[in-house]
């Protein structure tokens, strides 16, 4: 840790001011002030700055809106203000006659003026300020407590690390919408076919998982916005804001992004003409948008009105109608996953839907089918509301020519023409041959792909013609490659070829984590992926380990367990470990012991096994759990009598209970630092 001259502090607030002005200018003004190059160079010089003064990084620093190490899990937190949902007006009808409920409440009003705003599809934030420092980020949940994902939320760049006040109140609360927008949502659907994964069915369902996920870099790389539409300031404030409106541009002067759509409405005709506007408007948004949000100007009036038990007695959603349209049902296929899973696409007359040309819809599985009562021929409504992907949801039986058949799902692969199964606890059918083309093709992609092995130039084109030709076989075969085999494909010359062989060689130094990512077994993404990978540290010990050794760490349940196990017995899957083994893969984590090595009986908590719960005092319960694992303990989810330890913190649950009746004795903080000392 070098030592800090009043030179380099200058330097340092003068960068995190420049980037500061900059994002502002770019994420919120829409008016960038900064080329793209000169504000990477000023950021690596900051960034350089605090890895040799690390004395100077803040919580408020550019540099920290991405974590480095991932969350293992989200803790709830209480809202300090609620969180209320909105009542919803489906037509101008019910809009009037919600206004007249509100009216007879405050007689005396004559004189009222709306903000009218477009309602995003997205996921409603809670942020909170302290001292104009951006402290916690949660999301809505029931509108009381939420789940804390301040991490997740600073790596949204529309979103201030800290605000633009001279002198901020102690605690600021906003309110507003994350979101992805279209051109976004549609490309990471692409990656997400691509890798054989199942796709987002809109970009608010998209929104909420990227949230939840527990590596910040992964919610960063998909790129959220957001816009604020509300603001809490303290109420001894002299100049706080008196109407929404006031409160939206303020918002916008501290930092915030404000959606730019908005207007102040004096009577019904003008709703109504802002409502219609945007109904047919909104096609040309780069985001989606359901309805628009009226609410009262005054804060005045908001105050005497109040709430019901659930909303605001003050504000409406009043949507919009979903999207619908009919066409016919021309044919039925059938598309094979990299799992295998089946999926029925219903092939329908080209026919105009939310701006675009619908020809294809998900039919999810052969249950939907029977629900749908669909046969091939069939006229149907098919849907786009806030759904980007078509479905199909209702058919108009009335409408059925003579000719029209019932559609079975095949039994065998429309791919390889081996039998295909439908477990009996599942709605998906399967190809369950590894040698099934398809399969093969999906299981390339998503091992290709960038939060797996990360190859460069190894695209679902390229990947295609890999497998048609037989030249590639089985994910291991990729380190066989040569120049010369790939020269024959085409379209592939030779220094591609040069370049796609150094970057399949230089896969092979991924971690361990991205490799049992990368195989694509069932239910295991990239964040149970690393879960795996640090309660086992290679290879070995995760395929000796049981279904329920596997599902005792912390955030595996039994499915993800079952199915780890289940791949690795199958001889198949042995063969390609080994294969990859050969061929110089990490399949173990550099630098750590195995726990089931000779030499874990010398650390002091070895075979000891711990579960922990509640709140502890100063570790978080991550850390807690690794220095058990490194001490030569396990950390399992559940309290059996096979758990040795109950870690006990604040607000400690059921688990405290069932390790009471069972006997099993308790520690707080403090003794299971002493028992890692000693």
């Amino acid at each position: 840790m070098g030592q800090v001259t009043p030179e380099v502090d200058q330097r340092v607030q003068q960068l995190r001011q420049k980037l500061q002005e900059a994002s502002y200018a770019y994420y919120v003004l829409d008016a960038p002030i900064m080329e793209d190059t000169v504000y990477d160079r000023l950021y690596r010089e900051l960034q350089e700055l605090e890895t040799q003064y690390p004395q100077l990084i803040s919580l408020d620093s550019p540099t920290q809106r991405v974590g480095e190490r991932p969350a293992t899990q989200f803790t709830s937190v209480r809202h300090n203000i609620p969180l209320y949902s909105l009542e919803n007006a489906f037509n101008i009808q019910e809009f009037t006659a919600w206004e007249s409920r509100w009216r007879r409440q405050a007689p005396e009003i004559d004189w009222f003026e709306y903000v009218c705003e477009l309602k995003i599809d997205g996921n409603a934030l809670a942020l909170t300020y302290e001292n104009g420092v951006l402290v916690r980020g949660a999301t809505r949940g029931d509108g009381i407590t939420g789940e804390d994902i301040t991490q997740n939320v600073k790596t949204i760049r529309a979103i201030p690390l800290r605000l633009s006040m001279k002198t901020p109140p102690p605690v600021v609360e906003v309110r507003g919408e994350a979101f992805l927008p279209i051109e976004v949502f549609e490309q990471i659907n692409q990656e997400r076919q691509q890798a054989g994964e199942q796709l987002f069915a809109n970009p608010r369902n998209a929104a909420a998982g990227t949230l939840r996920q527990l590596d910040s870099r992964i919610v960063a790389r998909r790129k959220l916005d957001f816009f604020a539409y509300t603001l809490h300031l303290p109420e001894e404030g002299q100049e706080n804001p008196k109407s929404q409106w006031e409160s939206l541009e303020l918002l916008q002067q501290i930092g915030f992004r404000v959606n730019p759509n908005r207007k102040v409405c004096s009577s019904l005709e003008e709703v109504r003409d802002y409502y219609d506007y945007w109904d047919t408007e909104r096609r040309n948004l780069p985001y989606m948008t359901d309805g628009v949000v009226v609410k009262i100007n005054s804060f005045a009036l908001q105050e005497r009105l109040g709430f019901t038990q659930r909303f605001p007695r003050w504000a409406v959603a009043l949507k919009y109608p979903a999207e619908e349209a009919p066409t016919r049902v021309e044919s039925i296929t059938v598309q094979v996953g990299r799992t295998g899973a089946l999926t029925p696409v219903a092939e329908l007359e080209p026919v105009q839907l939310a701006g675009t040309t619908v020809s294809r819809a998900t039919l999810h599985n052969s249950s939907r089918i029977q629900e749908l009562d669909l046969h091939i021929g069939d006229t149907v409504i098919v849907r786009k509301a806030g759904e980007i992907i078509p479905e199909v949801v209702r058919v108009l039986p009335e409408l059925r020519p003579q000719d029209a058949q019932r559609f079975q799902m095949p039994n065998n692969c429309p791919v390889c023409g081996q039998p295909v199964i439908r477990p009996p606890d599942e709605a998906v059918t399967r190809c369950i041959n590894t040698s099934c083309a398809a399969i093969l093709k999906g299981s390339l992609v998503h091992w290709a792909s960038r939060d797996a092995l990360d190859i460069n130039g190894m695209g679902e084109k390229l990947v295609q013609q890999l497998v048609d030709k037989k030249v590639v076989q089985s994910v291991a075969d990729l380190y066989d490659l040569t120049v010369e085999q790939l020269t024959s494909l085409d379209r592939m010359g030779k220094k591609s070829a040069e370049k796609l062989v150094e970057a399949i060689a230089s896969s092979k130094s991924q971690p361990w984590a991205r490799v049992l990512y990368g195989l694509g077994i069932r239910h295991v993404g990239s964040v149970n992926a690393q879960t795996l990978t640090e309660q086992f540290p290679s290879v070995d010990q995760l395929a000796k380990a049981s279904a329920a050794a596997i599902e005792g760490v912390y955030g595996i349940g039994p499915e993800i367990a079952q199915s780890v196990y289940q791949w690795f017995t199958l001889p198949a899957n042995q063969t390609l470990i080994q294969r990859l083994k050969a061929a110089g893969l990490q399949l173990a984590n550099a630098g750590r012991q195995d726990v089931n090595t000779t030499k874990e009986g010398n650390l002091p908590l070895s075979g000891k096994t711990f579960v922990i719960t509640g709140t502890l005092p100063t570790l978080k319960r991550d850390e807690a759990k690794e220095l058990i694992q490194k001490a030569g303990g396990k950390v399992t989810n559940s309290v059996s009598c096979k758990t040795d330890y109950l870690v006990v913190g604040e607000d400690a649950g059921s688990k405290l209970e069932k390790a009471q009746a069972l006997g099993i004795a308790q520690l707080d903080e403090a003794q299971l630092l002493e028992m890692l000392n000693n």
